[in-house]
């Protein structure tokens, strides 16, 4: 199966990522909740909602900061996936106004800290954020225990993948030869 993307509009898309927009270019406040590098699709870890409920037991474990709720949920399921500020941040200013946590400012960042509102709400959904928890384990397990080898292959090919785009000014030929390259691939780990 061959993609072909024009040299203009897949820098365009890969560009737009590095300011926080998501693979469809939605903008950061817009809840799209798929790594575009991760490879793992979130339909698989959380429905609409589930996410508010682990940062509200992740701010209930201690108070938190955004990017320390960003790094407790990557390393849960041993970086499968990894929220973006453009999704964590708009949740938890939505669990603020719910009154489920409040926020102190200390110099640039909020430390977010639940409220009696928000332990009432945690234990109201206890058995889904037991099955949510239950769930990125599992996919964290899963993921630690694929072969080394592998997953080192697969973070090479990532970084050339993201380092020859980075240098820009691919032609016609060079994107089909590319495309062509991880086709080859993926057909051949097909039929191992």
């Amino acid at each position: 199966m061959h993609r072909h993307f024009k040299e203009r509009d897949f820098a365009h898309r890969f560009m737009r990522r590095g300011r926080g927009e998501g693979p469809s270019g939605h903008g950061p406040g817009h809840h799209h909740h798929h790594r575009g590098g991760g490879g793992s699709a979130l339909g698989r870890f959380f429905a609409h909602g589930d996410l508010r409920l682990v940062i509200l037991n992740l701010i209930a474990e201690k108070p938190r900061h955004g990017y320390d709720i960003i790094k407790a949920i990557e390393d849960s399921v041993s970086g499968a996936y990894s929220p973006s500020p453009g999704v964590i941040y708009p949740t938890l200013t939505l669990l603020e106004e719910l009154g489920y946590v409040t926020a102190t400012v200390e110099g640039a960042k909020k430390l977010y800290e639940i409220t009696p509102e928000g332990r009432s709400f945690l234990k109201a959904n206890r058995d889904t954020v037991d099955a949510l928890l239950e769930r990125m384990a599992e996919a964290g397990g899963a993921r630690s225990g694929r072969s080394p080898a592998i997953v080192r292959a697969m973070e090479n090919l990532k970084l050339a993948l993201r380092l020859r785009m980075g240098r820009g000014g691919l032609t016609d030929d060079q994107i089909d030869a590319i495309a062509a390259a991880i086709d080859a691939a993926a057909t051949k780990v097909e039929k191992i």
